[in-house]
């Protein structure tokens, strides 16, 4: 039975989570609307091949759709973890990146960017509410995947009526801030935790070469341009967080969070 102590430390760590995601709310409200860089179409590497304009950004989304599929067939199969769901709507997210970036990047425009970033959103909310279920109480998965998901779509469509990239910022923000508090704050249920910092650190090198896209072509020669290793490397955290369900195992003698 839970003592009164270990009720206060608990909601002191849940406090903490929940300033963090509000402080970050409010730093992206108070820097005002944020528009779409009419230049962000403008990518390096516009070369067409086989008839397929922007081609390797084009092609470079194929991980997604390999990492999600095999995310989504363990999140399936008899070693499906308790956050199923959850997990399952973070690679179903990547199966969907891949075809919504991929026609974007066939055609890019805001129109097109649209569909490119609503699956970004159920992965990066999928995330946040696996991460909720397993470090906080995994009945919260019931309560919190719906309307992560929706808040994550509905940031897509205030930016494409708006032009106020402000909320989509924040659903990106959200799941990559709570990893490494939930981290340094929880205790671990299983083990391979470490992975979801690999994880991020993929992603941080991905959004790194998206800000290198015209350097990195030069870099390599006009072979790969920074936007496509972007896909890449964003790909392989998909990888990484597969790589972790598989392989870790209860710790022992720790509870479930109640």
């Amino acid at each position: 039975m839970p003592t009164r102590n270990s009720i206060r430390i608990r909601y002191w760590r849940e406090g903490i989570l929940v300033l963090a995601a509000l402080a970050l709310l409010g730093g992206t409200m108070a820097v005002g609307p944020i528009p779409q860089d009419p230049g962000y179409h403008r990518f390096a590497d516009s070369r067409a091949i086989f008839g397929v304009p922007n081609f390797l950004n084009v092609a470079s989304n194929i991980l997604f759709l390999a990492f999600g599929i095999v995310g989504v067939a363990f999140c399936r199969g008899p070693r499906k973890p308790r956050a199923h769901a959850s997990w399952s709507a973070l690679f179903f997210g990547g199966m969907l990146i891949s075809l919504g970036s991929g026609y974007y990047h066939w055609a890019p425009d805001n129109a097109t960017l649209v569909w490119d970033r609503l699956p970004m959103t159920l992965a990066f909310m999928g995330l946040f509410a696996a991460l909720v279920s397993e470090h906080l109480d995994e009945r919260l998965e019931r309560i919190v995947l719906i309307p992560a998901v929706v808040i994550g779509a509905a940031s897509v469509a205030w930016w494409h009526y708006t032009n106020d990239l402000g909320l989509y910022v924040w659903v990106q923000a959200v799941p990559f801030v709570a990893i490494p508090l939930m981290i340094a704050m929880f205790p671990g249920r299983y083990t391979h935790r470490s992975y979801l910092l690999y994880g991020l650190g993929f992603y941080v090198l991905a959004k790194i070469a998206e800000v290198a896209d015209r350097e990195l072509l030069l870099l390599t020669s006009n072979v790969l341009s920074g936007h496509s290793l972007k896909h890449l490397l964003a790909a392989f955290s998909f990888l990484v967080v597969y790589l972790m369900l598989r392989r870790r195992e209860p710790v022992a003698g720790r509870k479930d969070p109640q």
